[in-house]
């Protein structure tokens, strides 16, 4: 029997929510309530889906495009947080915070995010603590990404952590095969994430090219050999 526009969404919904590593594991009846609860809200691209201090209204999963949840200084500077992409799920601390979301979201691109309402999610979390437990693990990954970024931040300067950025995404830092490193990200949303504006990474691109460390065309971004970097990174650090 073909399923109905409505059935098909909603089977849809339930994948999405079956392929969250917040839910795995999860039975069939635990999804359909959980689906009960949740409702789809596309984005245009720039589009925000929450500000800072808006009250919460549960969390997001985000089913495509990409999220970039972000704050800004107090010099009007905005700094990326983090970028969620399909089957990431964010905001669960906001479910048991009174002072509502702690920071900005924004689309990138044209993006489609399930909300997890808050009533619904905590009337289940009460039925089946373990789910708790499995919230608690996702919002930990969300945290050591943070302090992983926290630490980026504090090297002494661009070159530093561009190379950084780039040499951790090298599968062998030190070997000397090249490494083609794809962009998902653009170069400004990358250089706002390094915390720096785009004019000043695409100097230290251009630095990087000249010492022969990397090649770039297009979104692909080429280390030539990773081990001189590492080795460069290695210098910077005074290691």
């Amino acid at each position: 029997m073909t399923e109905s526009p409505a059935e098909l969404k909603r089977t849809v919904l339930i994948g999405t929510l079956r392929g969250c590593r917040l839910f795995a594991g999860l039975p069939p009846g635990d999804l359909e309530k959980i689906a009960d609860a949740t409702s789809v809200k596309p984005l245009a691209k720039g589009e925000y889906l929450f500000r800072e201090g808006d009250a919460a209204r549960g969390f997001y999963i985000v089913q495509r495009g990409a999220v970039n949840v972000h704050r800004v200084t107090l010099a009007g500077k905005e700094q990326i947080i983090h970028i969620f992409r399909a089957g990431d799920s964010f905001a669960e601390a906001s479910l048991a915070s009174p002072s509502g979301y702690p920071a900005d979201a924004r689309a990138l691109e044209a993006t489609q995010v399930l909300l997890v309402q808050k009533d619904g999610i905590l009337a289940l979390v009460r039925r089946q603590p373990e789910l708790a437990l499995r919230m608690l693990g996702s919002m930990s990954v969300h945290l050591r990404a943070l302090v992983g970024q926290l630490e980026d931040l504090t090297l002494k300067d661009v070159e530093t952590r561009l190379a950084n950025w780039l040499v951790k995404r090298c599968p062998n830092p030190a070997g000397e095969a090249p490494v083609k490193i794809e962009l998902s990200l653009t170069k400004r949303v990358l250089a706002a994430e390094l915390g720096t504006v785009g004019e000043t990474f695409s100097r230290t691109l251009a630095k990087f090219r000249a010492q022969k460390l990397i090649a770039v065309k297009g979104k692909v971004v080429t280390v030539l050999s990773p081990a001189k970097l590492s080795a460069l990174l290695r210098h910077n650090l005074g290691e």
